[in-house]
């Protein structure tokens, strides 16, 4: 089995910051994609941000320069640096993952839980 557990959501006033973090365990040979994503209220989830194994990212236009993410291969973690937020961050962030596990051929999508993250006008 694999789990992806995220952490660090929280209440926050505009303009402030806020670090997420995303752990996968479980059977895993090698993951691709460790991504970002949110959800707001009546909204389609969205892709916030994105790195792969290779160190390559990828951000939302609409985080572009407020937002850095980090990974580290060796602890199979991922982090969301969120600077400079807006009340239109607002959401449930997911962290998504590709994954190789042990025994099995291909890659596997798999979903953390979620962490909400409010920002406060």
């Amino acid at each position: 089995q694999v789990q992806l557990v995220e952490s660090g959501g929280g209440l926050v006033q505009a303009g402030g910051s806020l670090r997420l973090s995303c752990a996968a365990s479980g059977s895993i040979v090698s993951i691709n994609h460790m991504d970002w994503y949110r959800q707001a209220p009546g909204k389609q989830r969205e892709a916030v941000a994105g790195t792969t194994s290779d160190g390559s990212t990828d951000y939302a236009d609409s985080v572009k320069g407020r937002a850095n993410i980090n990974r580290d291969n060796a602890k199979n973690t991922v982090a969301l640096q969120m600077n400079s937020l807006k009340p239109e961050d607002t959401g449930i962030y997911y962290c998504r993952a590709t994954i190789r596990r042990m025994g099995r051929l291909g890659w596997y999508e798999y979903w953390g839980q979620g962490t909400q993250v409010t920002v406060s006008s």
